[in-house]
Formats: structure tokens, C-alpha cells, sequence
């Protein structure tokens, strides 16, 4: 058998790690040029605590002037009293484009509440009556104020009752009927 020569084992040193002084260095700079930045800006921009101090200026000269100066009178003068303007009265199509997404609403709404029960259909009824409460604070034009008025009163009633339905427990069908009835015809008062 020939035996093999055995490789000799040597000491070597190992690779020295990188210099990561120069870099650790130019970051703090980095970060001191920041606060320094930071604190020059606000030093500048923030207003200070104490007020301008008046002073004589310059320019300030008297001049003769050809028109009179106004004399203090003894009596002080009343202040006008502007009246904001009347609001303007919406035209039809407008009131129309306001309310017609709450009356689509509610007509779905109803569909929702006719395959509801109990709980369910008790807060779409709450959400109708909200819609409704909206459309009443909207001031509708001057020539179907009265119609809108009275309409959207009984339509409000009828989700009253059948709200009052939902919890007791009642058959939904006549206040369902009442109160998509008396929708439609709030629809038809604006024209929907």
C-alpha cells in the first residue's frame, strides 16, 4: 500500500473585515446636517412671542389734502343690518335629482321588508324612517310644497304603522301595501 502524502496543516490568517468607520461616519454627518436643517427651519418659520413694537417710520409726512376730514359726531351712527338673501326656490327637476336616490331607497327598502321578519325588517324600517325625516328637512320648490308636504306626512305615518307591525308581530301586508302606496304617490309628486 502507498501511502499518500498528507497535506501539512498551516495557519492562515483570515480576510480582514471591511473598514466600516468611513461609513458609520458619513451616516452621523447625515444625521447631524438633518437636526441641524431641522432646527434652522423652525428657528425661521415659527412666529416668535412678542409683538412689533410701533416706532416712527419715515414716510409718514403730514400732507395737505382737498377734501375735508370727517368730523366726530356726537351721536353714534347705527351699523346697516344686511338680511341674508331669500333662498333660492329649487325647480322641479333639481328637487327631483335631490330626492330620488332616498325614494329609489325606499322602494327597495319596502321589497326588503316584505321577505324580512322580526329583526331584520324592524331596521330597514328604522333606515326608511330616517330617509323619510331627511326628505322632510329639504325644502322643496314653492309649486309643490303643499303636495310634497302632505305626501311625505302620510308616507311617514305609514312606515309608522308598520314599524308598529314589525313589533307585535303583526301580518305586514296591509301596512306594506299602505306604505307603498303612499310612496308611489310621493314619487309622483316630484315626478318620479
Amino acid at each position: 500500500m502507498t501511502e499518500q502524502p498528507q497535506p501539512e496543516l498551516r495557519w492562515a490568517p483570515q480576510e480582514p473585515k471591511p473598514n466600516t468607520a468611513g461609513r458609520t461616519w458619513l451616516i452621523v454627518g447625515l444625521i447631524v446636517a438633518a437636526l441641524i436643517i431641522v432646527g434652522v427651519l423652525l428657528f425661521f418659520l415659527l412666529p416668535r412671542g412678542g409683538s412689533p413694537e410701533p416706532g416712527s417710520s419715515a414716510s409718514a409726512s403730514p400732507t395737505q389734502s382737498t377734501s375735508p376730514s370727517p368730523s366726530p359726531s356726537s351721536e353714534p351712527s347705527m351699523t346697516p343690518i344686511t338680511t341674508p338673501p331669500a333662498p333660492v326656490d329649487p325647480t322641479v327637476e333639481a328637487f327631483r335629482g335631490q330626492v330620488e336616490g332616498y325614494l329609489d331607497d325606499a322602494v327597495t327598502g319596502l321589497d326588503i321588508v316584505a321577505g324580512s321578519d322580526g329583526q331584520a325588517a324592524g331596521g330597514v324600517v328604522d333606515f326608511l324612517q330616517a330617509d323619510a325625516q331627511r326628505l322632510s328637512e329639504m325644502a322643496p320648490p314653492s309649486s309643490i310644497q303643499d303636495a310634497w308636504s302632505s305626501t311625505l306626512r302620510d308616507y311617514a305615518d305609514d312606515l309608522v304603522k308598520l314599524r308598529s307591525a314589525v313589533d307585535s308581530g303583526q301580518d305586514l301586508t296591509g301596512p306594506l301595501a299602505d306604505a307603498r302606496t303612499s310612496v308611489e304617490t310621493v314619487r309622483q309628486t316630484v315626478g318620479l
